[in-house]
């Protein structure tokens, strides 16, 4: 079939919620929170040789699968809806959304920084005179859904090519950005493209993961209910997802010291500011762990007894990250004092429980509110 580079979105409707999604997305959440179990715990400086590859390695799949959930979410739920009458109000809702995620920002900001920060400290983050770290994920989603509303119709009326050539345009407006120095203002630098020091997420070198999301939540709506169709966008997802994993692997090998470029990944170098080896693999796996999220479609979702928490916990991300962060930080942290009193070993474990007490207590308030 021929590429209609001059085509529209030309959207149906989502036939009911995509479990799919909730289970791409509950897998990025459950990595998360086994990276940040281990980091608010133990600390990455302390974990072993054996933990920091594979397993904290693996884990940095979670922040782009995130970001590109993300945008597929945007897809499926708003895209198809920007040409309709009912548009001002589906905005209305997103930018009520970015008010929630931003409250939720600043009470687990302190959350966070409670144990070791002074009250000037925590203010002057408030303030964004600086940045925390495990809770910055959400400081951008609550800027993105400020501007992702008023893209969203004009993304809807572009043809296929100049949605491509934004993402392009994008990645090249990041490099160019991450060259200038701001006049010195590091703040707004980390907000817009990253900063070194500082470990937060930049809307502009961000963005194209969230358009890259939007395109997959289109393909998505057109073939995730066609079977042939959809096991042509898993195979597309997992060709590309594994043809950027071995561009990082090729990289490697160009260095001289494969586990040496493995180890500095699972280290974060080149998450903050994005470096093309940790992007490479980051998005490759994350479009591999979409693909097969996606290959069994909603009733293996469904079936899989063992990934139905992960799918819960992705249906609400939101009380999943609050549940983790207070639990980490507040109760294990801070009132129980558990900061390098755990083992890499039972730090991944406190992990896989968070995972299940974020599903069980998202279960829980839905049963109330349904039997209310």
């Amino acid at each position: 079939m021929a590429i209609a580079w001059k085509e529209t979105p030309q959207l149906p409707k989502a036939e009911g919620r995509i479990d799919a999604i909730d289970l791409a997305r509950g897998i990025a959440i459950g990595l998360m929170i086994v990276s940040h179990s281990v980091s608010g715990l133990v600390g990455i400086r302390n974990v072993p040789d054996w933990g920091m590859v594979p397993i904290h390695f693996l884990t940095k799949f979670s922040s782009s699968l995130f970001i590109v959930v993300f945008g597929i979410a945007l897809a499926v739920a708003f895209l198809s809806h920007t040409q309709s009458g009912d548009w001002p109000k589906r905005r209305l809702k997103l930018w009520l959304r970015a008010v929630e995620v931003w409250f939720w920002y600043k009470a687990l900001l302190i959350v966070e920084m409670l144990p070791f920060n002074t009250p000037s400290e925590i203010v002057d983050a408030l303030l964004y005179g600086r940045f925390g770290i495990w809770v910055e994920i959400l400081g951008f989603y609550a800027i993105a859904l400020l501007w992702v509303p008023l893209m969203l119709p004009l993304w809807a009326r572009a043809p296929l090519w100049s949605r491509l050539a934004t993402i392009g345009v994008l990645t090249a407006l990041t490099i160019w950005l991450q060259s200038l120095t701001f006049g010195g203002n590091d703040i707004l630098k980390a907000l817009l493209v990253d900063h070194e020091d500082h470990y937060t997420w930049g809307q502009v070198s961000r963005a194209p993961l969230i358009l890259v999301g939007l395109l997959i939540g289109e393909a998505l709506l057109r073939c995730y209910f066609e079977p042939a169709m959809r096991r042509r966008l898993v195979l597309t997802l997992l060709g590309l997802g594994a043809l950027m994993v071995g561009g990082f692997y090729a990289l490697a090998l160009a260095s001289g010291d494969v586990y040496a470029a493995m180890r500095a990944v699972a280290n974060n170098v080149g998450k903050h500011p994005p470096g093309l080896e940790f992007m490479l693999f980051s998005l490759g796996g994350a479009l591999v762990l979409l693909a097969l999220a996606l290959a069994g479609g909603a009733k293996a979702a469904k079936a899989a007894k063992v990934l139905l928490p992960l799918t819960i916990v992705g249906s609400d991300a939101l009380k999943a990250f609050i549940f983790h962060i207070v639990m980490i930080f507040l109760v294990l942290r801070f009132l129980w004092e558990g900061e390098g009193v755990y083992s890499y070993p039972q730090a991944l474990g406190v992990g896989g429980l968070l995972i299940l007490g974020a599903a069980a207590w998202i279960w829980v308030i839905r049963w109330m509110n349904a039997h209310r």
